[in-house]
């Protein structure tokens, strides 16, 4: 009986030190919120307090470290006035810009209640489609060199995903998937984006969130033809760059050689001329003088001057 009358005290003196009602909590229906940019959407917010009347409820954003207010004081303060509106505790954002991507907080204080604070995030990514890829494929180049393709999409978000065309056909991920690489050699890792290839087509293909570099180690003329990036991130439509034909010559040996024929000829020559020169005596001091000494005329005394001078003044 008196272990019961204990038990009894024990919970008597629990209940004393729980508050009643309900504490300030405060919740949202969607953590992560995507939007297209330039659409409309919610950031939702709900919450419960205690015993505090006029709760006081606020918006703030954060992003790299930055936190600035979104709803402070009963009204929506800084970008974006005029483009959203409060909907009880929750934000309708009518016109969302990339900007916006970032974290929300949504705080609500009850001072009157026996835990004062609660607070709820909501992550706000905009997405934007990409635009026409910058590509960059030369229009001429030596087989045996090396020759970067490059595509780069800057607006894309989330960042793009690239494929390269040859011909209007999309370069598959092993040679065997399409006839007419047959003869090519090359191969994709999936998870790093990079194509490494061998025998006559020999480049890299890498695929990554704002970049693609198309690589020829070593261009073979069988690697001509017309090429093109197409960039897409599920966002809208997927983008291509204008085709260009690029085209692979052979080298010209012939040239080359003559070439160095030439130039060793003309510095052959002007060596032999050097050397006639230097045996005709061009290069000895003096030569071209003789009799110079004719020609050297002894000073003037001007001492003398100076004295008739003297005298003619005085």
């Amino acid at each position: 009986m008196a272990a019961l009358h204990l038990g009894f005290l024990l919970v008597f003196l629990i209940l004393q030190h729980i508050p009643s009602g309900f504490l300030v909590t405060v919740q949202t229906e969607n953590g992560k919120v995507e939007v297209e940019e330039f659409g409309e959407t919610v950031l939702s917010c709900k919450y419960q307090v205690e015993k505090d009347p006029n709760p006081r409820v606020e918006w703030k954003k954060i992003r790299n470290q930055d936190v600035s207010f979104v709803y402070y004081d009963g009204k929506i303060v800084g970008s974006f006035q005029g483009r959203a509106v409060m909907e009880g505790a929750s934000i309708r954002i009518k016109k969302a810009m990339l900007l916006d991507s970032g974290e929300y907080r949504c705080e609500v204080s009850a001072q009157q209640d026996s835990r004062p604070l609660g607070e709820a995030t909501v992550s706000l990514t905009v997405l934007v489609p990409p635009d026409v890829p910058s590509c960059g494929i030369p229009s001429s180049v030596l087989t045996g060199t090396v020759v970067e393709l490059t595509c780069r999409d800057r607006q894309g978000t989330p960042p793009s995903l690239y494929r390269w065309y040859k011909n209007g056909v999309v370069l598959p991920n092993t040679p065997a998937q399409d006839p007419l690489f047959a003869n090519s050699s090359y191969t994709l890792n999936s998870s790093s984006g990079t194509l490494t290839e061998g025998g006559g087509f020999k480049g890299i293909l890498f695929y990554c969130c704002s970049l693609t570099l198309l690589q020829f180690n070593t261009v073979s003329k069988g690697d001509s033809g017309q090429y093109q990036c197409e960039a897409s991130n599920g966002v809208g439509e997927p983008q291509r760059c204008a085709a260009k034909f690029m085209q692979i010559d052979d080298m010209n040996v012939s040239g080359i050689v003559a070439a160095v024929v030439v130039v060793s000829l003309v510095v052959s020559m002007c060596g032999l001329g050097v050397v006639f020169a230097h045996r005709q005596g061009y290069f000895n001091k003096g030569h071209g003088r003789t009799g110079s000494s004719e020609y050297c005329t002894a000073p003037q005394d001007y001492s003398q001057d100076f004295k008739h001078t003297q005298s003619f003044m005085l």
